[in-house]
């Protein structure tokens, strides 16, 4: 998400950052280019005047021309007024209310709703220690119902089961007095996709709301409609009560003006960004650290979140004592790693993360294509344990063997061996530069400024 904006915006930043001193001649020309890139990005055109005017009016202030660093304090100010137009701050769910709490989900046909309700259950399940009950009120779609059960199972919270000739005020009723006799804390209802023109089903959902009273209503949204998934936003909050919107189908968005309209044009907070298909891609939405994702500064803090969620801590703290020990890192401890960068979402989950990404070319980015760890990981499991222990011993006779136990060429397998050796180095910086080491390898892994990807 973001990448197109990013480019445009990093390019004028950095022009910026070291100038001296600023005039109200390159401040104007800055903002012009800030103002071409979001309105290239989709940006809904109210946005982008509001915006603009909001950050002219600083810039031109005692803010940024009386600073020792001008350029600095004007990236600031772009940050600070792009946090404000998404929000300011993450907005949480109501959740303090009488159990069971119920979350009705609204959305157009094919935004992805059914797959958020499976991801917001794993969510609260597991992030916020909650008794979730999932029930569909689609009764028009066939495959609806069907769908949410396998997603319950999945995640492993409890299902209510439904059946298409029912009415959807009868489904969810029945399934709020299981829940409470389940002592269920949460209840998320998925309804039926509809058009906000769609006069019937509109006045369907009202009647829904009017007789379960949810403590949250949240608009699920497709982000690659661009400002039409605010416009659409728009529709169905001045039809329901809306508390939040949910974007979905980010990691397709590489322009992100959704992201950047659905707040200032409903004035209803962007509660969660989902990413891709698998139940774990969904994220509580930080306005602050989606600015200065939009800005190339990277997104430290939700990298660090996703560490500690998803790594197996016991392996990490092997490895971290066995170099600080001084041994060997070898290919079991890198299949280790790969295997835990795969389960954050491989190179490409963890490059919009990074500080700087903006300014690798486009050329060696568009190289991820999510295959690289698994074939890295196949090359490594063709070994025999000897040669994972002692890397050394890989002469070209051994990586013939090992690329056609693989099924790929000697030369997969000697890039594999060269991600290897930069590994080392980067456990090296690690164990004595903290951050900071762990980045610059990250972004040596990443072929740095102008290096190929591993494994196209």
């Amino acid at each position: 998400m973001f990448e197109s904006l990013t480019q445009r915006l990093s390019g004028t930043i950095e022009r910026l950052r070291g100038r001296g001193r600023l005039t109200e001649e390159n401040i104007r020309e800055a903002t012009r280019e800030v103002r071409i890139a979001l309105l290239e990005a989709d940006v809904a055109l109210p946005v982008v005047q509001a915006l603009i005017e909001r950050i002219k009016v600083r810039a031109v202030g005692q803010e940024v021309l009386k600073s020792l660093t001008p350029g600095q304090a004007l990236i600031k100010v772009v940050r600070d007024e792009l946090t404000a137009v998404m929000g300011s701050q993450a907005a949480d769910l109501n959740l303090n209310v009488p159990a069971p709490a119920v979350i009705l989900m609204a959305g157009l046909q094919g935004a992805g709703k059914t797959t958020t309700v499976g991801k917001l259950a794993k969510h609260l399940k597991e992030r916020r220690k909650k008794k979730v009950m999932v029930v569909s009120a689609d009764v028009y779609r066939p495959a609806a119902i069907e769908q949410l059960k396998t997603l319950a199972e999945q995640v492993d919270v409890l299902f209510f089961p439904s059946a298409p000739e029912q009415k959807p005020e009868a489904i969810v009723k029945a399934a709020i007095d299981d829940a409470r006799k389940s002592y269920v804390d949460v209840l998320i209802v998925d309804t039926a996709g509809r058009t906000s023109i769609d006069a019937a089903m509109m006045a369907e959902i009202k009647a829904l709301h009017a007789a379960v009273t949810p403590v949250e209503t949240l608009f699920v949204v497709d982000s690659m409609t661009g400002q039409d998934a605010a416009v659409t936003a728009k529709h169905f909050s001045e039809a329901l009560p809306l508390t939040g919107v949910v974007l979905t189908k980010t990691d397709g968005d590489a322009r992100g003006g959704a992201a950047l309209s659905v707040r200032y044009i409903t004035g209803k907070p962007i509660k969660f960004i989902g990413v891709g298909e698998k139940p774990d891609g969904l994220d509580v939405f930080h306005p602050d650290r989606v600015a200065s994702r939009i800005l190339d500064m990277g997104d430290v803090l939700s990298l660090v979140e996703q560490v500690e969620q998803q790594v197996d801590k016991d392996k990490a703290q092997k490895l971290a004592e066995k170099v600080a020990k001084g041994k060997k890192f070898d290919l079991n401890d890198m299949k280790d790693q790969l295997e835990q960068m795969q389960n954050m979402g491989g190179l490409h989950g963890l490059m919009d993360k990074l500080p700087g990404m903006g300014q690798i070319p486009d050329a060696v980015k568009n190289q991820v294509t999510g295959k690289e760890v698994p074939r890295m990981v196949a090359i490594i499991n063709s070994m025999t344990k000897k040669e994972r222990r002692n890397p050394a011993l890989l002469n070209g006779s051994r990586r013939a063997r090992i690329a056609k136990g693989a099924g790929m060429t000697p030369a997969d397998v000697n890039k594999l061996m060269k991600q290897f050796q930069q590994m080392e180095k980067m456990m090296s910086k690690l164990s004595g530069g903290g951050m900071k080491g762990l980045m610059r390898g990250m972004r040596g892994m990443m072929g740095g400024r102008g290096g190929g990807m591993p494994f196209r």
